[in-house]
């Protein structure tokens, strides 16, 4: 090799060269022992009887999965009341914002996020060259509509409004996310934990031509690990998104687990009632230790700031017990942990192991 020419990477894209990545929660396969999992929002139920049978029983797994999801998206036309030509389905509600930003933004222009947030938005973005304006949320977690409408700017493509938000719990009101899609930009509505509120956008699709709906089978399906979400657009957007998204996106396990659930929907959100009733008790139990402030929250998991000590040594504390949490230090969310909220016996040695800390 020549002095002139290093190594391979001195290919790789400038901007990319000291990119981070997501913070991914870790492995419970990575612990001896007990653990209790409550770091990564997960449904602790599982998936429902009829997806785990269907998936005992399926025997195609040497066949290339529907590359039209026609029966998926049927099923969730069927679930959503949103018709099958305004839906897409993806590897998660994840690829489908890479998917969309992509399709809306080229390097150089701009998104808006709501920080703190999900990571994922401004990962994307960032990943493929896209600049990310933040618009922080007052310090009850409230979303600054003036603050956003201020930011808009020629450049500006799309706007990211996650309702429920992650890692807050905060649900915006119906008038503040109406105020911002007044503004017409192209704006997503990430629900991924609608089943925990009931409260959704998707029936204003055909009114308002702005607007983008994404959900996910990650929290009340309980399928997180096989990777299914979907997004509801309008449909010529929809059409679009099907050229360019890889053709077999949905694996053919998790269009089963995924079909079958929405045939077991009464039970899944039976599932959904008892986390929501275990959410509140958490909530007090946080509350009476008196060196947390938990936030009230309208998702699956409880944000708590840390009054008294560091959030990193209680995460790790914890950890070293076998009890898996989340641990945030960024604008809005110093010093702050949160709680997936698990079976009342898996909160209950939360509980305890807090106590004696």
């Amino acid at each position: 090799m020549s002095e002139s020419r290093q190594g391979i990477e001195s290919f790789v894209r400038p901007e990319l060269a000291g990119f981070i990545g997501y913070s991914a929660c870790k492995s419970p396969d990575s612990f001896p022992g007990r653990v209790v999992k409550l770091d990564a929002n997960e449904n602790n139920y599982g998936a429902s009887p009829r997806a785990r049978e269907a998936l005992a029983r399926f025997e195609g797994y040497h066949i290339y999965p529907d590359a039209a999801q026609s029966e998926l998206r049927r099923e969730l036309a069927a679930y959503t009341g949103i018709p099958a030509e305004n839906i897409v389905a993806g590897a998660g509600s994840d690829q489908l914002i890479d998917l969309v930003i992509r399709l809306f933004c080229a390097p150089g222009e701009e998104i808006i996020n709501l920080p703190p947030t999900f990571a994922m938005f401004s990962f994307y973005a960032k990943l493929q060259g896209v600049r990310v304006v933040s618009v922080p949320r007052d310090e009850r977690f409230l979303i600054d509509t003036a603050g956003i409408k201020k930011a808009v700017t020629a450049a500006t493509k799309l706007i990211f409004v996650a309702n429920p938000n992650n890692p807050t719990g905060t649900l915006a009101s119906e008038e503040t996310i109406r105020e911002i899609l007044a503004l017409g930009l192209p704006t997503i509505v990430d629900e991924a934990y609608f089943e925990f509120t009931g409260r959704t956008f998707a029936c204003q699709l055909e009114k308002i031509p702005n607007l983008m709906v994404l959900r996910t089978f990650s929290k009340w399906a309980g399928l997180a690990g096989l990777r299914v979400g979907y997004g509801l657009f309008p449909k010529r957007v929809a059409e679009i998104l099907h050229a360019v998204r890889d053709p077999y996106n949905v694996n053919a396990a998790a269009m089963v687990a995924a079909r079958e659930s929405l045939k077991d929907v009464e039970l899944l959100r039976e599932k959904v009632r008892l986390i929501t009733a275990e959410r509140e008790r958490l909530y007090g139990e946080l509350e009476r230790l008196g060196w947390l402030k938990p936030y009230p929250s309208q998702a699956n998991f409880i944000l708590c700031r840390v009054l008294k000590g560091e959030a990193l040594a209680l995460q790790a504390a914890l950890e070293a017990r076998g009890v898996l949490t989340r641990y945030f230090n960024s604008p809005g969310i110093e010093n702050c942990i949160r709680f997936s909220v698990g079976r009342p016996e898996e909160d209950d040695i939360l509980l305890s192991e807090l106590k004696k800390l």
